[in-house]
């Protein structure tokens, strides 16, 4: 397998995380420990995306306004990030969600697009394009459902709630 192959196979798999991920992170209504687990798994993945997607090239070699979307991507998450760090949830919420849509609307382009790898993949070889997409999907749901159903540490309280709910102590 060449190098191109394995850049191509980290960023499809990294972006699959991040638009699985993406939708259970802005639907859930607490923003808690939990959120934050599922967040950096996010954030890490954006940045897999991101980096491998600046190494990937056409044909010729050139750059495309894909590898600009991966800086543009880059920037608006590093600057979600930064926003939470600082307290601005709004921005961070309207950088995470435009991160996240910009992997929905590159991801359908690259599945849809004829003579891309995936399409290429979906002829070539359907039964490994099958595979890895059942892998992905299981990998990230036992991901979401272990940090959603992990139980909470003795003390913690989601936010808005005192200590004593988590304990088990009725209100």
């Amino acid at each position: 397998m060449d190098i191109q192959s394995i850049l191509i196979a980290v960023h499809a798999i990294a972006a699959s995380f991040v638009i699985l991920i993406g939708p259970v992170q802005f639907l859930r209504r607490r923003k808690d420990a939990r959120h934050r687990l599922l967040g950096r798994v996010f954030g890490i993945m954006m940045y897999f995306v991101c980096l491998s997607g600046m190494f990937i090239y056409t044909l010729d070699g050139g750059f495309t306004l894909f590898h600009f979307l991966a800086i543009f991507t880059f920037t608006t998450t590093t600057i979600g990030i930064i926003a939470i760090r600082r307290r601005n949830v709004r921005l961070h919420r309207g950088m995470m969600i435009g991160s996240w849509a910009g992997t929905v609307t590159a991801g359908a382009f690259a599945a849809l697009i004829p003579g891309r790898r995936i399409p290429t993949l979906a002829v070539d070889d359907p039964a490994l394009l099958w595979g890895i997409v059942a892998a992905v999907l299981v990998a990230a749901t036992a991901l979401i459902l272990i940090a959603l159903l992990a139980p909470r540490r003795a003390g913690t309280a989601p936010k808005g709630e005192p200590a004593r709910a988590a304990e088990g102590v009725p209100r």
